[in-house]
């Protein structure tokens, strides 16, 4: 099996990362995507995000209806800082060997791919699904070389998604009390005037 794992804040999860994962299977023949709201990510130390039980309602109400789209909250389950090389490792071990790992991120990530924890190990474990113009991040690609020998082998090219909506945006409307219809699935905006989300201004 071929499974994609797509992780973020999904604070909101929005209509882009659903094009993405449809375009990554697509892509790359895979069976699955799991979608993984982050814990506390380490790179977002300090900001403030919406508490985990309603980033997590909001992925599962805005995949429900798709049979190859599941949720995992492996990330949410534990404590401190959330490690993609940790997830990983997780799901290797719950999948097996015979199931391979894809690991969905935006080509702007490549510039900190470095500064993952263990980013050698991930490599490993699976195959970066690196979606964006390839152009885009061949330097980086060429940079990450120099300290991680052998990366251009372990990424997969998603054809580029251009998307223009952005979860920061998503929220400010939200606190300005316009609307966000055609921005996300319409259970995650229902789910967000249901609960009261995003009504002051961060």
């Amino acid at each position: 099996m071929k499974l994609g794992i797509l992780g973020g804040t999904f604070d909101p999860v929005h209509l882009g990362h659903l094009i993405i994962a449809e375009e990554a299977m697509t892509s790359l023949g895979l069976d699955r995507v799991l979608f993984v709201p982050a814990g506390d990510p380490w790179l977002k130390a300090g900001m403030e995000i919406t508490p985990r039980q309603h980033r997590l309602a909001m992925v599962l109400a805005a995949v429900v209806d798709n049979p190859k789209f599941n949720v995992s909250p492996s990330e949410l389950e534990r404590f401190g800082p959330s490690y993609t090389v940790e997830t990983l490792e997780e799901f290797q071990e719950d999948y097996g060997l015979q199931t391979a790992l894809y690991f969905i991120i935006g080509a702007d990530a490549l510039r900190d791919f470095g500064r993952w924890r263990d980013p050698q190990r991930v490599l490993e474990l699976c195959t970066l699904a690196v979606v964006g113009r390839p152009a885009q991040a061949s330097l980086d690609l060429t940079e990450l070389e120099a300290i991680l020998p052998g990366i251009g082998q372990r990424v997969a090219w998603v054809d580029d998604v251009d998307i223009d909506i952005s979860a920061t945006d998503i929220r400010q409307r939200v606190a300005e009390g316009r609307s966000i219809k055609s921005l996300v699935p319409p259970a995650v905006e229902a789910y967000i005037q249901e609960q009261y989300l995003y009504k002051e201004k961060r």
